[in-house]
């Protein structure tokens, strides 16, 4: 009997979202909707604010991942005052993004996704946590807390706070670093470098085991897009954007301040989350993914060395061929891990990043500011317009988890076709439809903006049930 299983909410991640699943009358999955639920209106509510307002406003989006928030639109502000931050101040900026991306990268590897890999799909959900995890592995969860809690540590001793920092702005950053922070930021890299590689060992460990899982959980062709450096090697703050096909050719090389000619978005009417794509393929061949995997595929090395050696590791898996696997996310997540980490060093150690020339203050120069950095989850875009008094009067905001929307989609899609009967329905089968959402880390609250009105229908109904009105807006 034709049947229909709703999945809702969606657990272990931020934001809110359902799956629907349609099975037909022979128990197969016709297929599986993600639906985001969530509706927020951010770049409509910015209009008629101060540019430099900016920074402290659009980072209050998300709790999980507001440092992007806040340096990439620093990032558009200093275009709108038409200046590049002294090199001391992109230091800074740049050392608060490696401790969001620690931060951010840690938690989920191992208390939002690591439950799933590490005690199994099919574990009883009552301990398929974070807790469950301490319980079977206490010495590796106790590991994972401290290197998130080394990553949050990096952006107050920054920024004054841990969740929404007052430190970047318009032509740089509002506080030098102190040496006692610097010192103290130090005396834990080696040890942080230690559980990162911990955790890789415990990744390698699972990825062999897993093989057959690997191969068919949520495995279909996309491009790939992320940020790097002039050798193509993976940047995470700064660089140009590298979009490659399915095969790890590269299509485009740009400027991700021009984003506007090479990506728009495509609306389908069962979800507030857009669909971004490259407009010379158009929708949906221009489908691509970014994030981690999306990072590691658009690339060709990584600008640390013990990440570059577990990158190599990571492309031997497929002989340097693209790597389509939904659940490589957590390895390649794993890898980045490790490089800003090892690049948390680097920059501590350079010369300039106790230096106090952190700040050139301009007025108004241009009318249009873009910015555009690569957040844990993946490529975020602020794009903003101003009048001569800096008023904002448009805002676009491309966000990293609308840039994956279409490969959650066919994730789900994938997963629920390829683990689901429809005549023995289990949770754990369920479960990995859910796993399929959390492999790219999504942030709905982040990533659910539209323009004008929010589709509305009332319907008012009588004791008995009978409609007695209806009203829509939208």
């Amino acid at each position: 009997m034709a049947q229909k299983i709703m999945i809702e909410p969606v657990t272990r991640i931020e934001g809110h979202a359902k799956v629907g699943i349609y099975i037909d009358d022979a128990g197969k999955v016709e297929r599986a909707i993600f639906h985001v639920n969530e509706f927020r209106g951010f770049e409509k509510f910015c209009e008629g604010r101060m540019f430099f307002e900016m920074p402290l406003i659009t980072e209050r989006i998300c709790g999980i991942c507001p440092v992007s928030h806040h340096l990439v639109s620093a990032k558009a502000c200093d275009q709108i005052v038409g200046v590049e931050p002294p090199r001391p101040a992109s230091l800074l900026r740049e050392l608060m993004h490696m401790g969001q991306i620690i931060q951010s990268h840690s938690m989920h590897v191992f208390e939002l996704g690591g439950p799933d890999l590490l005690l199994g799909f099919d574990c009883d959900p009552a301990v398929r946590n974070v807790v469950g995890l301490y319980g079977a592995n206490p010495e590796l969860t106790v590991k994972a807390i401290k290197l998130r809690k080394y990553g949050q540590q990096i952006i107050a001793r920054l920024g004054g706070r841990r969740i929404h920092p007052t430190f970047a702005v318009p032509g740089g950053v509002n506080a030098a670093l102190k040496p006692a922070d610097r010192e103290a930021m130090l005396a834990e890299l080696d040890e942080m470098l230690g559980y990162v590689q911990d955790g890789l060992a415990v990744m390698r460990d699972w990825v062999e085991a897993n093989g057959e899982d690997l191969a068919k959980f949520g495995v279909f062709p996309t491009g790939y897009l992320g940020m790097v450096d002039q050798d193509n090697a993976v940047q995470l703050y700064d660089g140009d954007i590298r979009l490659v096909d399915q095969g790890r050719q590269e299509l485009e090389h740009f400027d991700g301040r021009k984003y506007l000619d090479y990506i728009s978005e495509h609306v389908e009417p069962w979800t507030y989350l857009k669909f971004p794509y490259y407009k010379k393929l158009g929708w949906p061949d221009g489908v691509y993914r970014v994030g981690p995997l999306g990072r590691l595929n658009a690339a060709q090395k990584m600008a640390t060395s013990l990440a570059q050696q577990e990158y190599e590791r990571f492309q031997a898996l497929r002989g340097g061929e693209v790597i389509e696997g939904t659940l490589y996310y957590h390895y390649a997540r794993l890898i980045e891990d490790l490089y800003a980490v090892e690049h948390t060093r680097e920059l501590l150690e350079d010369p300039d990043i106790l230096s106090t020339d952190i700040q050139i203050n301009r007025p108004v120069t241009n009318f249009e500011g873009v910015g555009v950095i690569e957040a844990p989850r993946g490529t975020l875009w602020h794009h903003y317009q101003v009048d001569e008094n800096g008023m904002l009067t448009k805002v676009n905001l491309i966000v990293a988890t609308g840039n994956n929307n279409f490969a959650m989609s066919k994730a789900v899609d994938s997963v629920a076709k390829t683990y689901i009967d429809g005549n023995n329905v289990t949770e754990g089968a369920l479960n990995r439809v859910e796993a399929a959402i959390r492999a790219y880390d999504p942030c709905l609250s982040c990533s659910t903006h539209a323009i004008g009105q929010m589709p509305l229908e009332l319907i008012v109904y009588d004791r008995s049930g009978n409609e007695l009105k209806r009203i829509v807006r939208g």
